[in-house]
């Protein structure tokens, strides 16, 4: 098994890194890549679902960006001890309907030793918003490294 740096324990510097290297993995929206960054028996909860392994989660994102197009994600650190990571998030996506939501969450993630991540808790709530109170406005990829984050943009 080959390591994924950052590996923890995890210093500021190492769990921003974290944080914007899976932010911009899924804003690439690759779910055998993302898919990669677990741990092949990895434990997920996204909102009601509960998963296991890497199979499952490709399954899972597939489905997922059937539905939310045009997605486009920040994350930004809240905090880290030893091999644990929580995130808050927010993104912005358009269902199949033509309506924009924004989703707002919180993850707690926790690491193997080699830097893979064996578990998410991720709890997401949507609100529908108007095209014209989009934020997440840049072309489909990662997010500019000069695009403001979710504080800089007073979320």
């Amino acid at each position: 098994m080959s390591d994924r740096p950052p590996l923890p324990p995890f210093s500021l510097e190492t769990a921003t890194q974290k944080v914007r290297m899976a932010e911009n993995a899924w804003n690439l929206r690759d779910p055998e890549k993302i898919a990669l960054a677990y741990t092949e028996d990895s434990l997920w909860r996204n909102r009601s679902e509960f998963l296991q392994g890497r199979e499952q989660i490709v399954a899972f994102l597939t489905r997922k960006w059937e539905h939310e197009h045009d997605y486009r994600l920040i994350k930004e650190l809240w905090a880290f001890h030893d091999n644990r990571i929580a995130v808050r998030f927010q993104y912005e996506w358009l269902n199949d309907s033509g309506s924009w939501f924004r989703a707002h969450g919180n993850e707690n993630w926790e690491f193997d030793e080699h830097g893979l991540m064996r578990r998410r808790e991720a709890s997401i709530n949507d609100v529908p918003i108007l095209d014209s109170e989009r934020k997440f406005l840049w072309e489909p990829g990662p997010r500019p490294d000069d695009f403001p984050g979710l504080t800089e943009l007073g979320l």
